[in-house]
């Protein structure tokens, strides 16, 4: 790798918000049927992702729909972003309407040769404390792909069997609702011509965090205490797909979930940790 992208390692950001009751709500009526029960205070995991949308004026958007980068994330303009996985811990619960803050790092950035061309690797550290004693720690992996000239996807992984499977529904109303509410303008997930001309994709695509929230929603409603989660993404999804959520039964504390196509193979895979 060169040090193209060295001087970016390390930047740091703040942040505050809250997620208040309403928009819990929304998030609950986006994804229902397919969420645990919302009892208490407590913020379910992974919605805090209902918070620290970054707020830019229209004229600060790349082509995209995503703020233009080059401000705390590299400039990595004219490339398709995606977002590949994660890790959290949490540590102790966030509570439905009270103040967040979050502090973010750029923890690693590497770049590799593709079957498409160049990749870029941006690893983003995150803590969110709660005013309560909340935490939850996160790392966030993003790639940036050169624009296609057509569609090329990864090989299928077929799903293992054993599965317990749920279907579930996204259209293309849940993924507008689910971009709304994230405040997230990428035009993948509603501009149809944007993403089959631009994109190359063959369909709009669903979002790579409301398939995670989907898969840690499976765990919860499977009765499973997340103390932390890991996720992959595999494979883009899309609304024709017909999703279903798979749970594996337990291995000791862990408990495997995925989304999985009608044709068996899967485009997030992940592992939730029972306290």
């Amino acid at each position: 790798m060169t040090n193209t992208y060295d001087a970016w390692v390390g930047r740091r950001d703040t942040a505050s918000d809250v997620v208040t009751a309403r928009d819990v709500a929304r998030l609950a009526a986006t994804l229902a049927p397919d969420h645990a029960d919302i009892s208490g205070n407590d913020l379910p995991p992974l919605w805090h992702w209902l918070a620290f949308a970054p707020i830019v004026p229209h004229d600060g958007l790349g082509s995209d729909g995503h703020p233009a980068l080059g401000q705390f994330l590299p400039p990595l303009e004219g490339r398709r972003r995606m977002w590949a996985g994660g890790r959290l811990r949490f540590v102790a619960p966030l509570r439905i309407g009270e103040p967040l803050e979050r502090r973010s790092e750029i923890g690693k950035i590497s770049e590799k040769a593709g079957a498409t061309g160049s990749l870029v690797f941006v690893t983003v550290r995150h803590s969110v404390a709660g005013a309560g004693g909340g935490l939850v720690e996160e790392e966030q992996d993003i790639v940036y792909a050169a624009l296609p000239d057509r569609f090329s996807p990864p090989p299928p992984v077929p799903a293992p069997e054993g599965a317990e499977m749920r279907h579930v529904s996204a259209d293309p109303v849940k993924l507008f609702r689910f971009s709304a509410l994230t405040f997230n303008a990428h035009r993948i997930h509603y501009d149809l011509p944007y993403a089959t001309d631009v994109e190359k994709y063959p369909s709009l695509v669903v979002h790579g965090p409301m398939q995670a929230i989907w898969m840690m929603e499976t765990a919860r409603r499977a009765g499973v205490r997340p103390s932390a989660f890991r996720y992959r993404g595999l494979h883009p999804l899309f609304p024709e797909n017909a999703p279903q959520l798979a749970i594996w039964p337990a291995e000791g504390a862990v408990r495997r979930v995925a989304v999985v196509t009608s044709g068996g193979y899967m485009t997030m895979q992940g592992e939730v940790d029972n306290t």
